[in-house]
């Protein structure tokens, strides 16, 4: 299970990249920052990525730009792959490419736009709705982390915010969260929107069904959905397509063994391990 989401890590086809170039070239990132340590870990990386996208879904806006305007439904395989390349990128990548790549994601998210099923119209680059995709991705990442991979203190969970601020901004999310304080301060103002559908119940089966891990292991997988759902906080931890459908007695423990697993092995010729090779450039 651990080499198939490691597999996550490395970049689909027509988005393959040299992390280790060009030598010297800072990451938007710091290195050595908690953002590094966090996305190092596959298993983290795959529980927090569900997480945040349960969190974008239960607002209806941006539930309604993800679920009509991804590849989700069709291939969730490679939209993970696609999505955890550009994550991998604003970390490690050098500054000029993130850049690149950001402007072009942006570009993209200006062609979309549309009305939610209550007939509110949205734009993808609505800075409001930037800010809670970014909070939701800072939050999903750290917090899988700090459950089931290592206690993170409280100034390193501000750091993890605060190091994303740079790509933040590049997205046009000027108002996302820098620290967890103004992280909880948005989704306490947030919540009133927040709501179930049946998006949330369909994104569950598809993440739990989808042919991410071979046949054998798609009981770990399901497993690290569940843990997923486990670490949503309030309220959506509550909306009932999510009840009862976090981790069962003992499974924490699992999941927490198969997280600290992933930390003792070699990642192989990784984005982390490319960008520290980048950067040892410096002497």
């Amino acid at each position: 299970m651990l080499g198939t989401i490691r597999e996550l890590m490395q970049p689909p086809p027509g988005m393959a990249f040299d992390f280790s170039q060009p030598a010297g070239e800072p990451a938007l990132a710091p290195q050595g920052g908690v953002a590094w340590e966090v996305f190092a870990n596959p298993v983290a990386l795959f529980v927090g990525g569900v997480t945040a996208v349960l969190l974008e879904l239960a607002e209806p806006a941006v539930r309604a730009g993800v679920w009509e305007h991804s590849s989700f439904r069709r291939d969730p395989v490679m939209r993970l792959r696609r999505t955890g390349a550009a994550a991998m990128m604003t970390v490690y990548g050098p500054r000029t490419e993130a850049e690149k790549l950001i402007a072009r994601v942006v570009r993209m998210h200006g062609r979309v736009e549309g009305s939610t099923a209550d007939g509110l119209a949205y734009r993808a680059n609505d800075p409001q709705l930037l800010d809670w995709v970014h909070a939701t991705a800072g939050f999903g990442f750290t917090e899988a982390y700090h459950r089931y991979v290592r206690h993170l203190s409280a100034a390193e969970r501000d750091a993890a915010f605060a190091e994303g601020r740079p790509a933040a901004l590049l997205y046009g999310a000027t108002g996302a969260p820098r620290s967890w304080p103004e992280w909880e301060a948005l989704l306490a103002a947030t919540a009133p929107r927040l709501e179930g559908s049946d998006t949330l119940d369909e994104f569950l089966q598809t993440m739990t069904a989808a042919p991410i891990a071979p046949a054998p292991l798609r009981r770990l997988q399901s497993l690290l959905v569940r843990a997923a759902v486990e670490i949503v906080p309030e309220p959506v931890r509550a909306l009932p397509q999510l009840r009862s459908r976090g981790l069962r007695p003992g499974e924490a423990v699992l999941v927490r063994a198969l997280a600290r697993t992933a930390t003792l092995l070699p990642l192989g010729d990784t984005p982390p391990v490319q960008a520290a090779r980048r950067l040892a450039a410096l002497g």
